[in-house]
């Protein structure tokens, strides 16, 4: 496990809106007694997201295999996840709170909800089942709510970030995939001036960049910026105070001037990313791994392939300092958290934890995202997964998977055989965003008005409508329109936080 103190992660959470809390103070069927005595927990209600066009019914094929595998009767309330959230903020001001929900992020609903004591704390709780126990230590903090565990956080990849470079292109100009953000500045020069395509003509550029500007944030990682907010000289410091940051700004500022960014990165969709790569209008993209695997289907599609690589990835690059920065996630996707309105005494929380501790178990997990072992999937001799044709309606479980060993499918073709390689060799230098555990009052208030300034000042320099000068002023205006105040707010929960590690 990692370290709660190495590379302590923060992202300011939102909180802005006051829900009423239903407590509850008398007994319930399952929960307990209004006299204070335990009762057991016949069935477990469990309240999670369903992504499927219709929720799965009671009494499932899949449900029947946890009931087994379990030991545990559920009642299993799948909500489709167009709707959630509205749903648990209604859940969540009733009397009716199922003993386990599935909460998908540090909303205000489920904020005010756990301050309220609604759900039990679980930090001293976990240490004490065989695999609840072994999670990670960073992840675990970053789901906390300034350090207090309040669910069972749903791991995720950690990293995800990556540029994805035409092989073609490469190949053309006889370059190697750089393992630099220096070399990469080299590759996008070649790629706009030495004709990759071999048109003859001025028709390509380096990097493609649309109105979604994650590239940038990723690359001022690389350059050696703090994940959104860090942690400098005993205060919490956002990404765009520091000379990393500054750095890679000016770097993207003379790309745009030289050419080597497409000109209308101010207004191109999102939408539009993957053919504008594929199209040849630019040969690098910055973002997540299942865009490379997109875009290169769409290579073997119009070549009749099936695996072959049409699209390099690097992984992470080293900085111009020579260390390598990785642009993390906060390496999970919500939790599960524990009700103490219907768990009512530790006696029942055991119940519960006992049985989601048989979820996180190897067995468990793989159920939960592959199925019944024999029935729905085989294992082959390498250990990856093998789908069985079968007439059960294809039903998953995984919204309620935490962590575990989870099998894979064999990967197909060197691209996804790279893929999982560099996504694993790349955490070892994960850099975390330092506010992840913090929730922000001030934040939730004035966030999105500050993260505004900022985007916008940022965008319009590198374009050159503003100088540097006046960049800077902008930077001074979020401080002074409520960002030094968030800052204090921060730092102080953050060395409290420290406090409590010691």
């Amino acid at each position: 496990m990692n370290s709660w103190k190495k590379n302590l992660t923060l992202s300011a959470s939102l909180l802005s809106a006051t829900l009423l809390v239903a407590c509850g103070d008398g007994g319930n069927a399952e929960g307990g007694s209004a006299d204070g005595e335990s009762a057991g927990i016949e069935t477990l209600n469990i309240m999670a997201p369903t992504f499927e066009t219709t929720a799965p019914p009671s009494g499932n094929e899949w449900e029947e295999a946890l009931v087994e595998f379990t030991d545990q009767d559920v009642n299993i309330d799948w909500v489709p996840n167009v709707n959630y959230t509205d749903r648990m903020n209604v859940t969540l001001a009733s009397s009716n709170i199922p003993h386990v929900m599935v909460v998908q992020g540090k909303d205000p609903g489920f904020l005010n909800s756990a301050e309220a004591g609604a759900f039990w704390e679980l930090t001293d709780y976990l240490d004490d089942y065989e695999n609840l126990s072994q999670y990670n230590e960073d992840i675990l903090l970053n789901s906390s709510i300034n350090g207090q565990v309040f669910g069972i956080p749903r791991e995720r990849d950690i990293m995800r970030s990556t540029a994805m470079i035409r092989r073609d292109w490469l190949e053309n100009l006889g370059l190697e995939v750089p393992t630099s953000v220096d070399e990469l500045y080299d590759v996008l020069k070649a790629f706009k001036n030495d004709d990759p395509n071999q048109s003859g003509a001025d028709d390509t550029v380096g990097m493609i960049i649309p109105t979604w500007y994650g590239s940038l944030d990723t690359l001022s990682v690389w350059t050696g910026a703090p994940n959104i907010w860090g942690f400098e000289d005993g205060e919490i410091v956002p990404t765009f105070a520091t000379e990393g940051y500054i750095d890679s700004l000016e770097m993207v500022r003379k790309m745009v001037d030289e050419g080597l960014i497409n000109t209308d990165f101010t207004t191109l969709s999102p939408d539009d990313w993957d053919s504008a790569m594929f199209n040849g209008d630019g040969g690098v993209i910055i973002d997540v791994y299942s865009r490379a695997m997109r875009i290169n289907n769409l290579f073997n599609d119009e070549n009749g392939t099936e695996s072959e690589t049409y699209v390099d990835i690097t992984g992470t690059l080293t900085a111009p300092d020579g260390n390598e920065y990785g642009q993390s996630t906060d390496g999970y996707s919500g939790f599960l958290a524990i009700s103490k309105q219907t768990v009512t005494t530790e006696e029942q929380l055991e119940e519960v934890l006992t049985f989601l501790d048989k979820l996180a178990s190897t067995e468990g997990a793989n159920l939960l995202n592959h199925g019944i072992e024999g029935v729905t999937y085989d294992l082959d001799e390498d250990g990856y997964v093998l789908p069985i044709e079968n007439d059960l309606t294809p039903y998953s479980l995984e919204q309620l998977g935490m962590y575990g060993e989870v099998y894979s499918m064999r990967p197909e073709g060197e691209l996804a055989e790279t893929r999982y390689r560099l996504m694993e060799e790349n955490e070892e230098n994960v850099v975390y965003n330092a506010a992840a555990p913090l929730v922000s009052d001030i934040y939730a208030r004035q966030g999105s008005q500050l993260d505004d300034i900022i985007e916008d000042a940022r965008v319009r320099y590198i374009a050159g409508q503003i100088s540097r000068e006046e960049f800077d002023a902008e930077i001074e205006r979020w401080y002074s329109s409520g960002g030094q105040s968030v800052i204090d707010e921060l730092t102080e929960k953050y060395q409290e936080l420290m406090e409590t590690q010691e």
